[in-house]
């Protein structure tokens, strides 16, 4: 399987280290609480409970693995990286739409993207169009709603 850079901030990678570290201490000891309680109250065979105890130690187990290649494969970014006048990967953008309010954004890798909270991916339209750019410039990005276009107000 090939391997894919994944950007997080110290902020994300320690989220992750911390997601991981709870599903392997405790939730994996939670599942296989409920394994042994539905495998006695019905043996294997025909048990919906035991089903669905199986079901839920394939998921977990299924994120630690994701949480660990992730891990493995994290390249961190933080804002002091980010050289302003340009638009990189950790940089935090103030935009203004044509005929809108400014907005603010962070730029962030895709593991670690929460658009409510400000962090867009790298990857996101808005986000591939603002790299590379600097104060002044101008975008034009398709996003769900339509065509938006942008100025970049300040780099941080």
């Amino acid at each position: 399987m090939a391997h894919k850079d994944v950007y997080l901030t110290p902020e994300g990678l320690a989220k992750l280290q911390e997601e991981l570290e709870y599903l392997r201490t405790v939730r994996r000891h939670e599942v296989a609480e409920v394994l042994q309680r539905a495998k006695e109250m019905g043996g294997t065979v025909n048990n919906a409970e035991y089903e669905d105890a199986k079901n839920l130690q394939a998921f977990v187990e299924g994120r630690v693995l994701t949480l660990e290649g992730m891990i493995q494969n994290a390249v961190l970014i933080s804002s002091e990286e980010a050289h302003p006048p340009f638009v990189t990967l950790g940089s935090k953008v103030t935009v203004r739409p044509q005929g809108g309010k400014e907005q603010h954004y962070i730029i962030v890798g895709s593991a670690e993207a929460s658009p409510g909270d400000g962090k867009i991916s790298n990857e996101s339209p808005v986000g591939r169009s603002l790299l590379g750019r600097r104060v002044g410039d101008e975008i034009a990005v398709m996003v769900p709603a339509g065509p938006v276009v942008m100025t970049i107000v300040a780099i941080e």
